[in-house]
């Protein structure tokens, strides 16, 4: 019955800040080239470094890119860790660290798997651990008495 023409949608208000969709698919902070820190970081989200870090880095969980531009002294503890710029420090990682052409790392590389591209820098000891052989079971003492399907085991 009421038509609204091409003009009245112009007036239209604008998007709510509910309603823009993200930019990023998931959770990353960057840390900017001009930005200097000195401390101790961590967070629940991947990290990008093109700034200046100074401390330790604690992303056990997550994955820490350090940029062309980014320039750490500091331990980091992460997933996993690419290296494009500059690190002096160790790396403990329970997965992949990876140094691109023209890294640069001084320290030690404590690491599941490691790619390193020619034009990489390193310096520092490389340990991709022994891997842990699996632990036996007690074996079972034969005067308990099996459970009932009908019980429940409690923790």
């Amino acid at each position: 019955m009421f038509k609204k023409n091409q003009d009245d949608q112009s007036l239209a208000s604008p998007p709510r800040l509910g309603d823009v969709q993200p930019i990023r698919s998931r959770n990353v902070s960057v840390i900017g080239p001009t930005l200097t820190f000195r401390g101790e970081l961590s967070a629940d989200e991947d990290l990008v470094i093109e700034g200046m870090i100074e401390g330790t880095i604690a992303h056990h969980d997550k994955n820490i890119t350090i940029g062309k531009q980014g320039r750490v002294i500091a331990d980091i503890h992460a997933n996993s860790v690419i290296i494009e710029g500059e690190l002096r420090g160790d790396i403990h990682s329970d997965g992949l660290v990876s140094l691109a052409d023209g890294a640069s790392v001084t320290g030690n590389i404590h690491c599941a798997r490691i790619v390193m591209q020619d034009g990489a820098w390193f310096s520092g000891k490389l340990d991709m651990g022994a891997s842990t052989p699996a632990q036996v079971a007690d074996e079972p003492d034969d005067d308990k008495e099996p459970l009932d399907e009908s019980e429940e085991l409690t923790a």
